[in-house]
């Protein structure tokens, strides 16, 4: 089996773009220019306040949306398939009705970064509640919400192409930077 390349999350994207983003990675100064970029690291650590935290853009973007049932960081997904986080809408019937349950789960490596970031994959997934493609109309939502959401998924790709070639983590806390191998 072939080895992925970390600039796999930057398919798609001119080479005008991702050349420097490359350039960055060989000479070891990305993460420095990210963490300039970025300097402030969020402070949404648990499941609960994430929760409010989506409530708050939810109720502020969004309110005639359908309700979340739950919001959470999910150690199960990996970014390596390419999922920042997820909505799921489970659909059941009870008696005479049909109701529906929407979640949005995070991956975890989230869970340390700068709220720039995490704002830019709440938006994705609360955009998801509208629009299910990632179509025009559900990047219109997004930049609605979010008005640099371009520039943070761009940014937000660049972390993980770092991530996953040099295991850099610009702003992970000392504890959680002692547990990765």
């Amino acid at each position: 089996m072939q080895a992925r390349s970390p600039f796999r999350y930057l398919t798609g994207y001119p080479e005008r773009l991702t050349a420097p983003v490359r350039a960055m990675i060989a000479d070891g100064t990305l993460g420095a220019r990210l963490l300039a970029k970025y300097p402030q690291r969020h402070e949404v650590r648990t499941d609960r306040a994430l929760y409010d935290y989506v409530g708050e853009l939810k109720a502020r973007y969004l309110r005639s949306a359908d309700p979340l049932s739950k919001v959470a960081y999910d150690n199960r997904l990996h970014v390596i398939q390419h999922a920042l986080g997820t909505h799921t809408a489970i659909s059941r019937v009870q008696g005479q009705k049909l109701k529906a349950k929407r979640e949005i789960r995070v991956a975890s490596v989230f869970r340390e970064g700068p709220p720039e970031f995490l704002r830019m994959i709440t938006v994705h997934e609360l955009a998801h509640l509208k629009e299910r493609d990632h179509d025009k109309a559900f990047y219109q939502l997004c930049t609605y919400m979010e008005p640099d959401y371009h520039q943070l998924e761009f940014d937000l790709r660049a972390y993980l192409v770092l991530l996953e070639a040099t295991g850099e983590r610009p702003w992970a806390s000392e504890d959680s930077a002692a547990e990765t191998p």
